[in-house]
């Protein structure tokens, strides 16, 4: 494998990818200037933050469509490992960095928006992989699973806690698990704070791109979206059921003071999706 077959795409994919970037990092950037602006606000009522929340995520919802249009390139392994080591160093470049006031928090929206965007790429990647659509109930269960016992009897509610008490009081470098964790802006919050991490972005890229890919509709502010990467319109309205699902995961947990892990409930919600779907299809082919 040479070098330039690493670094190589065809014109409508570096495009893609050229919008892909763009469209994430102006989404760090509104993210900065909505932490600006409602840093100061006294009004910090529950309502309110949700609201906020559900702005930021459903934008940064809309920011998956370059991927969905996408072309099929054969691309082997090493491709994938060499751009995995690539934003994986990024992340961890960009977590090394201490700077000093308003400067930390741009920082902080750009490395969230990074997350995002690799976040999607990843998902995006592990879609090529399933071949036959129940290949996805396997996958589901093993992620599930392992997330569940990590945060039963793992780390995970370790790292919690941990990251609670820094934001709470910040003293000296954050965990290294703040490293993985994407942030958005709270009213009345002096920096931005961690609501999910990257492996649940993952999941909710996963899932859109399947549904892309086996054309179940997956919109629930519309009856129907366009699939393929020569669509040129992938619904003006477009709110994805696994990005609710993880909305409502993270509302939950912050309304309830628990630590709820997203992932299992993603999976959960998507698996009745497409089984309801698929339930669907099928009693209206048989009335034919």
């Amino acid at each position: 494998m040479t070098f330039n077959h690493l670094i190589s795409f065809n014109r409508n994919n570096k495009l893609r990818l050229i919008e892909l970037l763009i469209g994430h990092l102006l989404w760090s950037l509104s993210l900065l200037v909505i932490f600006v602006f409602v840093r100061k606000v006294e009004n910090t009522s529950p309502v309110w933050s949700f609201g906020l929340m559900i702005l930021q995520l459903y934008f940064a919802g809309l920011l998956i469509f370059p991927v969905l249009r996408l072309q099929s390139e054969n691309r082997s392994r090493g491709f994938y490992l060499f751009w995995g080591i690539i934003l994986a160093l990024l992340i961890w470049m960009f977590h090394q960095l201490s700077l000093n006031g308003s400067w930390q928090s741009l920082l902080n929206a750009i490395q969230s928006g990074l997350l995002l965007m690799t976040g999607t790429i990843v998902g995006a990647a592990l879609a090529r992989y399933v071949k036959k659509f129940w290949e996805i109930l396997p996958l589901c269960f093993a992620m599930s699973v392992a997330d569940f016992s990590s945060w039963l009897i793992g780390p995970t509610a370790n790292f919690a806690q941990t990251i609670e008490q820094y934001y709470l009081k910040p003293e000296g470098p954050p965990p290294a698990i703040d490293m993985i964790l994407v942030k958005l802006a709270f009213p009345g919050t002096e920096n931005l704070l961690p609501v999910f991490g990257l492996s649940d972005w993952i999941m909710v890229a996963f899932f859109i791109v399947v549904a892309q890919r086996y054309q179940i509709n997956d919109n629930l502010l519309g009856f129907r979206r366009d699939f393929g990467p020569e669509s040129k319109h992938l619904g003006r309205f477009y709110l994805p059921v696994s990005l609710v699902a993880l909305l409502s995961a993270v509302i939950c947990a912050q309304a309830t003071g628990l630590f709820i892990p997203a992932l299992p409930v993603i999976a959960l919600v998507m698996l009745v999706w497409f089984g309801g779907h698929g339930l669907l299809k099928r009693t209206r082919h048989e009335k034919r």
